[in-house]
C-alpha cells in the first residue's frame, strides 16, 4: 500500500476533506485529515471516521501503523496561524 492509495480511500469516503498522507516504506504512514465532518465530534470519534474509510486494511496489516491528526477546517486554520 502506498500513501496515495490511503489518500484516495479517505477522499472517496470523505469527499469534503483535505487529506495529506506521508510514508515511504509501504506500511507506516502519517496522515492529516481536515474535514467539516469532524465538527462537534471528539478526537476519538474523528479518528474512527477515518479508520472506517480504510476498512480492514489495518487488521490485515496492509497498513501496519497510521499516525493520524484530525482537524475541523477552523481548527486547522488556527493551528496554521491563519
Amino acid at each position: 500500500m502506498q500513501a496515495r492509495d490511503i489518500e484516495q480511500l479517505i477522499r472517496a469516503a470523505m469527499p469534503d476533506s483535505e487529506v495529506i498522507v506521508r510514508g515511504d516504506d509501504g506500511r507506516h504512514f502519517e496522515a492529516v485529515v481536515i474535514s467539516p465532518q469532524f465538527q462537534d465530534k471528539t478526537r476519538v470519534q474523528q479518528h474512527r471516521l477515518v479508520y472506517q474509510t480504510l476498512g480492514d486494511r489495518m487488521q490485515t496489516d496492509q497498513i501496519h501503523a497510521l499516525a493520524l491528526k484530525t482537524y475541523t477546517p477552523e481548527d486547522w486554520a488556527a493551528a496554521e496561524g491563519r
